[in-house]
């Protein structure tokens, strides 16, 4: 058989597995040696092909996909330093957890460390970032070779899939001419025995450990359940059941897909934040047991809290097998899936479900709320977090809300209030870098079909480049953009009472005019002067790119949420004052 005949079968059989396993999108950063590969994910009939042209940007649109759908994407590219630029889309997904499935190309064997363009070393290029790396042999011939190959996809789709899921990277070194036969077509006759089955299982407890851990809580009534950062469909159902069995109130971050629902609220809190942000109530809202699902919540004020906890049980449940505990107070991991945790466990206690403690929290919650409520509803002029409340009021019901790190998902967890929408928040809270927040987006509205973007200027020019895949993939992004000129997370930081070098080193200040990069990717640019005209450029959004640019001021939003959580902490010393009347 000549080369390309044989270059064709191999990869065919490859890409003829990945889709009998289910994968169906695959993000292409055009090059030269990747060509092959391309090409036939292109020919395969159940593949949807999205191009992108800036590799750190592509690595993060696919994340975005795959973060959406809860399924691998394919993210294929050439040789040399292209396959370098995914590499912060591949750490974000390892860290969250979001299967990708990374194909580089790459030179043959002779041609590596010799000098050769466009070659470096991409052997494990990932590190510990992949959860699994894989060179692929030079295209052969046979049986046993495309046996291999099968088997080789297939582990890749149930390894990135896996619990915890994550990034694989498949090398595949190529040898000119890279142009594969296309005639007949490689995908027009089923191949028999392509299939390889996979069966991939759950972590369960036995009875004899979810009785262990009953025992355990049953006699305290001081209880928190702590959700950060979970995206499983059953989940708010299966906890607030654990809830109401414990007593124990849900401290829900914004992530955890509690905040909004057909689900009942009254168990839920979700001003934790604001509630813990004066030290001297801790000791009040101290626990003496913590049941904690997810990646760690956003809110600095409850890491503190959990950090204080030195003699408390600490349940950290974890369906992923992994060990997430940054505060080291975790006094057992345990190894379930979580909803059947929580399933289990609900089954297993019967306490008070509305003690004293409870109603302590949600007292207070309310109240925390309340004064929230005032205080944006007063708020005359744009301001950041009551672009946030009013977000949750001008979303429609099924939205997808795609937030960006800093200070937009502090404002969230701050100002979000619980609602009965479906409204889904997503976010890079793995490496909470601020890089292809905007690419990320991207690929969440090419699988969601529409998509909104909460967004600082840092973060939104770290990744203009993203706005690319809405323009040439005709994407439903509607991106809120918060424009307070610099870095507004610094200004709530021990360094911003360093005001000699502050600006220059940590307000980085930029004055850039965004309407015109907006243009240039055809999108529709509104600067509102006032909230009527904020609420009508969202409320009158259909499709397209949008950009809605909210421009604020950093020391006057500082200066508002230092004022609203002062009222909270003198609201708390008013309710636990006439608790000890």
């Amino acid at each position: 058989m000549e080369h390309q005949e044989i270059m064709t079968t191999y990869l065919a059989t490859f890409i003829r597995q990945l889709s009998a396993m289910g994968v169906r999108h695959a993000v292409v950063s055009p090059g030269s040696r990747s060509t092959p590969i391309a090409m036939l994910l292109a020919e395969h009939p159940n593949f949807q092909i999205y191009i992108d042209i800036d590799e750190r940007s592509a690595a993060f649109f696919a994340l975005g996909m795959a973060k959406e759908m809860r399924k691998p994407v394919v993210l294929l590219c050439t040789s040399g330093t292209a396959a370098a630029n995914y590499f912060p889309a591949v750490a974000e997904a390892n860290i969250s957890r979001v299967p990708l499935i990374v194909l580089t190309a790459d030179r043959p064997h002779e041609l590596r460390n010799v000098g050769a363009p466009q070659a470096i070393d991409q052997i494990r290029l990932y590190g510990p970032h992949a959860k699994w790396f894989e060179e692929m042999p030079l295209p052969e011939a046979g049986g046993e070779v495309l046996q291999f190959v099968r088997q080789t996809a297939t582990r890749a789709v149930v390894t990135a899939v896996q619990q915890p899921a994550g990034p694989v990277h498949l090398n595949f070194p190529l040898r000119e001419p890279l142009v594969p036969v296309l005639d007949p077509p490689p995908f027009a006759c089923k191949e028999e025995n392509q299939a390889i089955g996979s069966a991939i299982g759950k972590l369960e407890l036995g009875g004899g450990e979810i009785q262990k851990i009953a025992a355990a809580i049953r006699p305290k009534e001081r209880g928190l359940i702590i959700c950060g950062t979970i995206d499983e469909p059953g989940f708010p159902e299966a906890v607030l059941t654990l809830s109401e069995k414990t007593g124990y109130p849900i401290l829900a971050d914004p992530l955890s897909q509690l905040r909004s629902g057909k689900h009942g609220k009254e168990r839920i809190i979700e001003n934790y934040d604001s509630l813990l942000k004066d030290p001297k109530w801790a000791g009040y809202l101290a626990p003496d047991v913590v049941i904690r699902f997810g990646a760690m919540p956003v809110s600095k004020s409850l890491t503190l809290l959990l950090k204080k906890l030195e003699t408390v049980d600490h349940f950290v449940v974890d369906g992923g097998n992994g060990w997430r505990d940054p505060v080291k107070r975790g006094t057992t991991a345990v190894y379930c899936d979580e909803i059947a945790f929580c399933n289990k466990l609900a089954s297993a206690v019967s306490m008070d479900s509305h003690s004293s403690w409870f109603t302590m929290w949600h007292t207070l919650n309310e109240r925390a709320r309340s004064i929230v409520e005032i205080a944006m509803e007063t708020e005359k002029g744009l301001d950041e977090g009551k672009t946030v409340t009013e977000l949750a009021k001008l979303l429609p019901d099924g939205s997808t809300l795609f937030v960006g790190n800093s200070m937009p998902i502090r404002d969230v967890d701050t100002f979000f209030q619980v609602n009965s929408k479906n409204i889904r928040i997503l976010a890079n809270r793995g490496a909470n870098g601020i890089d292809g927040v905007v690419s990320s987006a991207a690929g969440v509205s090419a699988s969601a079909g529409k998509a909104y973007l909460l967004i600082g200027d840092l973060s939104f020019f770290h990744d203009l480049n993203g706005l690319l895949m809405a323009k040439m993939h005709k994407l439903n992004l509607c991106v809120i953009l918060i424009n307070n000129n610099g870095g507004g997370i610094f200004s709530f930081l021990p360094q911003s009472n360093e005001p000699k070098n502050f600006e220059r080193l940590f307000g980085t200040p930029t004055g850039l005019e965004f309407e015109y990069a907006v243009k240039m990717y055809d999108g529709r640019y509104v600067k509102p002067r006032d909230w009527k005209e904020f609420r009508g450029a969202l409320s009158g959004y259909e499709n397209g790119l949008q950009v809605i640019e909210v421009q604020t001021d950093r020391a006057k939003n500082v200066e508002n949420h230092r004022r609203m959580w002062m009222q909270v902490s003198r609201e708390m010393e008013t309710y636990f004052q006439g608790e000890n009347q």
